[in-house]
């Protein structure tokens, strides 16, 4: 009988994460429970490829541009004040 080890970690960490408890207590918690580190690892990395897939895309914002029409729908141009023109403000 094979016993998949690092499954198993990866569901105790999946599991124990949610709690709220962070990766470097588990890690420190399994080391003293007999688990090489190299095992621990291996865990971390594959709970890590399987979160990844879960966090949503971040998109960028969108940009709002603001325009000043007149009656005949054609923007209005806005000249900037004279002292933020010669300060670049």
């Amino acid at each position: 009988m094979v016993v998949d080890y690092k499954s198993q970690l990866v569901e105790y960490l999946r599991k124990n994460i949610s709690k709220g408890y962070t990766l470097e207590s588990l890690k420190i918690a399994l080391l003293k429970q007999g688990y090489s580190r190299a095992i621990i690892d291996r865990a971390i990395k594959e709970l890590n490829k399987e979160l990844s897939k879960k966090v949503p895309e971040f998109r960028e914002k969108p940009r709002i541009k603001y325009e000043i029409i007149d009656e005949n729908n054609q923007p209005i141009r806005i000249r900037k004040p004279f002292w933020k023109r010669i300060f670049n403000r």
